[in-house]
């Protein structure tokens, strides 16, 4: 499938806000590919839609792409707060190339394959208005592409604003070989003549991005499968320009479960988003990677690396239908990556959250905290929620949730005096771990002949106030004897 003797990918996003988890696909499939074939993974900015350009956007993705370890070969990057650029093809951001556009634009004006348009936009809705209410595809009607030289040169003078557009030829089917999606044609009748330069001087997408392809030498386009129509556009332009055009791989659209399109007003499509919920980098590339993707028929393989994908991954796999975005999948993976980290790295990452709950929270305990919460954490942020009742001084919780099944108010006061009394005697080595508390507090109930359901059950509700919870033992570890006592007098009094 790989013909190309060198490959160079490029993920080229806009500088119009967040990262889409869709573009963060694309960044991560191009990253692969290059690795695979010991290539080159070149970062562009296409600044040129400049209404939508946000302030920032920029360097913010320039951070997430750092954050995910998708280091690129060349583009620009982010030193001491300043922005330079790596690589010899640059400069790698297309509103400091707006020289090349025009050189090339005017180089198809010369061979009569694009012209000036001097139409006004208000002359443009009318068209299509009037081709909307008969039923008519949505294109330019080339009025101005019957314009004389005279009448061109007239418009010039009067330095009337104009575009220049692309000229399509007529009846021409238009083919390329698509790695993800096989072969696909279109005729030239349904390409409209799209516009190449804008009167503002900026180049469009569909014009900068063949240019710049080729001059960046990319041997692999990957993209959405929303990219396909415009492909037999930008086909046209490198045999305008004789050049040889990449290969194309057109992956499926990320969507919801409901198969609607993955969007803002469903839920969170923000790389950082995730990030700030505590997904682990990890278990996104994993994810996103794979998601409408399988190593081969029938395999059942979930879980894997950046370097495994590196060595295993095959763009011809991908999917061609809509590809879901399952939450519960990825909170399976998130959960596997955050049982496989060591305590302390795990604690690193738990503690913004837990000093969102308790400021400066001291380390010891953090550790504590997150040595019982491991393995019940799907996401890092559910921490806050999880070990709030280890961290809160005050617990709250209805009298009625300390007694155990058949068990009743008084016998449950008792019980509870009894533990008191029980653990008062208990040495502070005594709570050195939970395990060793565990097995004083079991052997004292099985020696008395109690209950463990009538002792354990109001000490887990007495310590955490919730019905769920870690086990009794891990919760006194980490209170301590002090608070444990406190909690389990203050539960017989509300007994």
């Amino acid at each position: 499938m790989i013909k190309k003797q060198q490959v160079r990918t490029r993920f080229a996003p806009s500088p119009t806000g967040s990262l889409h988890v869709g573009n963060l696909r694309t960044a991560i499939l191009a990253y692969i590919l290059a690795k695979q074939h010991k290539g080159q993974f070149i970062l562009r900015i296409e600044d040129t839609d400049r209404e939508r350009y946000i302030q920032g956007a920029m360097e913010k993705l320039l951070t997430i792409l750092q954050e995910f370890g998708l280091e690129y070969d060349e583009g620009p990057e982010l030193k001491n707060g300043k922005i330079i650029q790596k690589g010899k093809f640059g400069p790698y951001i297309q509103s400091l190339r707006l020289d090349i556009y025009k050189e090339y634009a005017q180089e198809l004006l010369e061979n009569g394959h694009a012209y000036r348009c001097f139409c006004s936009s208000e002359r443009l809705t009318k068209m299509r208005e009037e081709q909307q209410k008969n039923n008519l595809p949505p294109k330019y009607d080339r009025t101005c592409l019957h314009l004389t030289p005279q009448e061109i040169q007239k418009k010039l003078d009067e330095k009337l604003p104009y575009v220049i557009r692309m000229k399509i030829p007529d009846n021409q089917t238009i083919a390329f070989d698509d790695i993800v999606r096989g072969h696909v044609e279109f005729n030239s009748n349904d390409v409209d003549d799209q516009i190449l330069m804008k009167s503002d001087g900026f180049p469009t997408y569909q014009f900068a991005v063949v240019v710049d392809d080729h001059l960046m030498q990319i041997s692999h386009v990957i993209r959405g499968e929303d990219w396909v129509s415009s492909t037999p556009k930008h086909l046209l332009l490198y045999q305008y320009f004789g050049w040889e055009p990449p290969l194309f791989a057109h992956m499926s659209l990320l969507l919801n479960p409901d198969r609607t399109k993955l969007s803002k007003r469903k839920g969170d499509v923000a790389a950082e988003d995730f990030l700030t919920k505590g997904y682990l980098k990890e278990s996104l590339i994993n994810f996103i990677a794979t998601i409408g993707w399988s190593e081969e028929a029938g395999s059942e393989e979930e879980i894997y690396s950046l370097k495994e994908l590196i060595k295993k991954f095959d763009l011809s796999r991908l999917t061609k239908a809509g590809a879901i975005f399952n939450l519960e999948k990825l909170d399976w993976l998130n959960a596997h990556y955050i049982r496989a980290k060591s305590i302390k790295e795990l604690t690193a990452l738990c503690l913004p959250y837990l000093n969102q709950v308790k400021p400066n929270i001291s380390r010891e305990l953090a550790e504590k905290i997150v040595t019982i919460e491991q393995e019940r954490l799907k996401k890092l942020e559910d921490i806050k929620q999880n070990a709030s009742f280890l961290i809160n001084e005050e617990i709250t919780y209805q009298p009625e949730l300390l007694v155990w099944k058949k068990s009743t108010p008084s016998q449950t006061k008792e019980n509870l005096g009894k533990l008191i009394t029980f653990i008062q005697d208990l040495r502070n080595s005594d709570y050195k771990t939970a395990k060793g508390l565990e097995e004083k507090v079991i052997t004292w109930i099985k020696e008395n002949n109690y209950g463990v359901g009538d002792m354990l059950w109001p000490m887990r509700v007495a310590l955490s106030g919730q019905q769920n919870s870690p086990s009794p033992f891990e919760i006194a570890w980490v209170l301590g004897k002090k608070i444990t006592l406190q909690r389990l007098s203050l539960a017989q009094s509300k007994l």
